[in-house]
């Protein structure tokens, strides 16, 4: 294969991956447990390695150049000039405790600019490096692009601090027109919002400037376009960027509707929205019916739309073992009729997750957690990785070289997929094993945290370095502790759960009879209601006769 179709082929791959990937969930500071903002991110894709990045505060000298490779690909885009000093950053929150995610919407394919210089990952860690709010990380991205060109397609971004939480929606301009069309609207404290791979922001007050920010062509371009006729009043950018279409509703809003459903009583309301009976859009943001805890957030990330309509665990492509998940692709055809398989927050495509706790009422090195995970949240356990942190736990890092398509026995991302896969196929059988240890880790990392911050902020008021240094040290503690807890399941569960039996455990260890040997194992089998389908789908075939 020559290097042209190669590179042709990887970016087609990376193109297919980020298709309706990604989900962002979004808490204000007064709409939580403990005063915190929080914002929570999947970077969902079929390609990408889970591991925690890192970038240390440094000085450049004027005139410097730092090179710029597309996030997803890995494609070299060019150079633009480094900033004369940048902050450090440990995955997605910088030492300011600013936090960006993101989820790709794409929207008009024809206003990709293919000569731009800055993509969307690029954006966010530039951003983070460069900015000590989130106001200020607004206005160093939409300058990035201003200056350099717009390279991705549609982006959602979520854009907080300890104080403010704004979505930010761009999309380029086409080929060669350098910049980008966006607007930003700042979610109100007391309410809760979401965004997955489909814009959201419809009209806004273009007269508050405290809390909308746009573009100032954002819709005399829309206008030029075509995509928009009307009054300014009623200019909705996602209506005229990213037009909805079935995808759009079914596999990406309904993520958001999931996230309304859990915390507010509008559930039902905007089902029929989801289902395609109606086309009001729902809000951008709302107010819960009551304060959500930084653990409510992972549970939400971890949701597969139990118990509602879109409940994919009880009908029969959940499988005997009512696995709440289905291979990709998304749709799939049965002679000519297209169908599709729902496609909730968590899913098995996911590289890292995080949840992002940001707190104002504490320093910067203390105040922002990012609680990240690598693989499928609803499989993973989310560790305290504190923004001060200025070394990556190894298990986070490309450790013995691992990547996409090289395991490492040392490596989180490969350790918690091998778990993960173990229990995709029997998931009712072993979800109860996995979820009791998940439990355990989170709960002794909360239980923790107050005592810990506690020692840190003594150490601040006399040594903020040595806070920092022993921040960082329980970040790499708790990180290791987990991926050897998570080790020590997966052998746990290869025993239990071995040639499709399931020995017998008492008080956390495997039974023996009286002589000292193993003792009997338990034949689970099959429900009754997969045998009858069974039975319905095969007939006599398997009749036993006289």
């Amino acid at each position: 294969m020559n290097k042209k179709l190669i590179l042709s082929v990887a970016l087609l791959v990376a193109a297919v991956a980020k298709t309706f990937a990604c989900t962002n969930l979004i808490v204000g500071k007064n709409a939580s447990t403990d005063g915190s903002t929080i914002v929570s991110y999947s970077a969902d894709s079929y390609g990408l390695f889970g591991e925690l990045y890192h970038y240390p505060a440094a000085s450049y000298a004027k005139g410097t150049m730092m090179k710029i490779h597309e996030w997803d690909s890995g494609k070299y885009l060019g150079q633009i000039e480094q900033a004369r000093q940048t902050y450090n950053v440990i995955g997605n929150m910088n030492e300011f405790q600013v936090t960006i995610g993101e989820t790709t919407f794409g929207g008009r394919p024809e206003l990709s600019d293919s000569t731009g210089l800055i993509d969307y990952g690029s954006l966010i860690y530039i951003g983070l490096q460069r900015s000590r709010t989130a106001r200020e990380a607004i206005k160093v991205m939409t300058s990035l692009v201003q200056e350099y060109g717009y390279y991705s397609s549609g982006e959602s971004f979520t854009i907080a601090d300890p104080n403010e939480i704004w979505i930010m929606e761009m999309i380029g301009k086409g080929p060669g027109i350098r910049g980008a069309v966006w607007v930003a609207v700042r979610v109100p404290d007391d309410c809760i919002s979401a965004h997955a791979n489909q814009a959201r922001i419809h009209q806004f007050d273009m007269n508050d400037k405290e809390n909308c920010l746009y573009s100032p062509d954002v819709i005399s371009f829309a206008r030029e376009k075509g995509y928009f006729n009307g009054v300014n009043k009623d200019f909705s950018f996602a209506a005229a960027y990213a037009p909805l279409d079935f995808g759009a509703r079914r596999f990406c809003e309904a993520r958001v509707w999931s996230f309304f459903n859990k915390f507010t009583d509008k559930g039902d309301a905007f089902l029929p929205y989801i289902q395609g009976k109606t086309n009001e859009p729902m809000p951008l943001f709302m107010k819960a019916t009551r304060k959500l805890s930084v653990q409510d957030v992972k549970n939400a990330m971890r949701d597969h739309y139990e118990g509602t309509p879109l409940d994919i665990s009880n009908d029969f492509g959940a499988g005997p073992q009512k696995a709440p998940y289905r291979l990709s692709p998304l749709t799939f055809k049965v002679g000519d009729q297209e169908y599709f398989n729902e496609r909730p927050i968590a899913t098995q495509q996911s590289a890292f997750v995080f949840v992002a706790q940001m707190r104002a009422n504490k320093p910067d090195a203390i105040g922002g957690v990012l609680w990240f995970a690598t693989d499928d949240a609803n499989m993973a356990v989310f560790t305290p990785v504190y923004c001060c942190t200025t070394k990556a736990p190894v298990c986070y890092t490309r450790v013995g070289g691992a990547d996409y398509i090289t395991f490492s026995w040392d490596s989180s991302f490969w350790i918690f997929n091998w778990v993960s896969n173990m229990v995709y196929p029997r998931y009712s059988l072993m979800i109860d094993d996995l979820r009791a240890t998940q439990n355990e880790l989170e709960g002794t990392f909360d239980e923790a945290q107050a005592g810990i911050e506690e020692v840190a902020t003594r150490l601040y008021q006399k040594n903020p370095a040595a806070a920092k240094e022993f921040l960082t040290n329980y970040t790499n503690l708790t990180a290791q502790s987990t991926i050897d807890a998570w080790k020590r399941l997966g052998q746990f569960l290869i025993v239990k759960y071995n040639d499709g039996v399931v020995k017998r455990v008492k008080n956390g260890a495997f039974e023996r009879n009286e002589i000292g040997q193993p003792a009997g194992v338990i034949r689970p089998g099959y429900s009754a209601e997969f045998l009858e389908e069974y039975v319905k789908q095969t007939g006599d075939r398997y009749k036993v006769t006289e």
